[in-house]
């Protein structure tokens, strides 16, 4: 009789101990993976902070044959690699997508879209059935562009809204991905809910003043501001500045433009992004 109390005893515990772990597994989130290719720092920054928030594993994306020349040898080979249809040799993922269900994929912008090897990477994974969140950086914006080409590329992933940053301005990363985050729903917190733009009106000489002073250390052409939008916030005011310019066949062309101006005294205005 007392071997048989002791069966049922042994056999309740590990019902209850089944019970709870199924518990456990039915109550835990999603796996998430930070999978980044950096080659200044400026993408890594923003992944190990991704990271960090998410308490999510990592991984760097490393070429067999690095990126290490200055920022005109990296333009000129990945313009070769190009114009010849190919993409940088990887090294192999220690990391095994199966077995994530998000997979924050960052990257730079190269020629308005995601570098040469990200590009290796989709045509060696699909990551399908997987939910992929792009994160970039840049020196003026890329990543709708990048967003749509890797959607194009990974028909078999679902590509969620992604977070770019200029390369300029990454000393605002911790905030911005906190934001980002916590929008989209990866964490859980209470942020300020960013009100919606005015309708857009002809730029006034002070808002072209505002535009002209953020633009003015960025070296390429980004156009003449005509008409501007703003918004404002606890913590700044921003502009969408339509910027028009002339392309090489004399046609006009219209460019987005986004201009932050924090609330504190003194502050200079900030080109956050660009989409053309």
């Amino acid at each position: 009789m007392f071997k048989k109390v002791i069966a049922f005893a042994l056999a309740a515990v590990a019902l209850v101990a089944c019970t709870s772990k199924q518990k456990i597994e039915e109550t835990e989130g999603p796996k998430v993976l930070v999978l980044y290719y950096s080659q200044t720092g400026a993408t890594k920054t923003v992944a190990e902070e991704i990271q960090k928030q998410l308490a999510a594993d990592i991984e760097a994306i490393e070429v067999t044959e690095p990126y290490d020349g200055d920022f005109n040898q990296t333009i000129e080979r990945c313009q070769k690699e190009m114009a010849e249809g190919v993409t940088p040799e990887l090294t192999p993922l220690k990391s095994n997508i199966d077995e994530y269900d998000i997979v924050f994929l960052g990257y730079p912008v190269w020629f308005g879209t995601y570098a040469q090897p990200i590009a290796t990477l989709v045509k060696t994974l699909s990551f399908e059935g997987k939910k992929v969140v792009p994160f970039c950086t840049f020196g003026s914006g890329g990543l709708n562009v990048s967003s749509a080409n890797l959607k194009a590329a990974l028909p078999k992933a679902e590509i969620l809204d992604g977070y770019g940053v200029r390369n300029a301005r990454i000393a605002a990363v911790a905030e911005e991905v906190t934001r980002f985050l916590i929008e989209r729903g990866y964490k859980e917190g209470e942020i300020e809910a960013l009100p919606a733009f005015m309708e857009q009106h002809p730029v006034s000489e002070e808002e072209a003043a505002i535009f002209n002073a953020a633009c003015a250390d960025y070296p390429y052409p980004i156009g003449t501001p005509v008409q501007v939008a703003v918004r404002t916030t606890s913590a700044s005011t921003d502009y969408l500045f339509t910027a028009e310019s002339q392309n090489p066949t004399g046609e006009t062309t219209s460019a987005s433009v986004c201009v932050s101006v924090s609330n504190e005294e003194g502050a200079k205005p900030e080109f956050t992004w660009v989409e053309r």
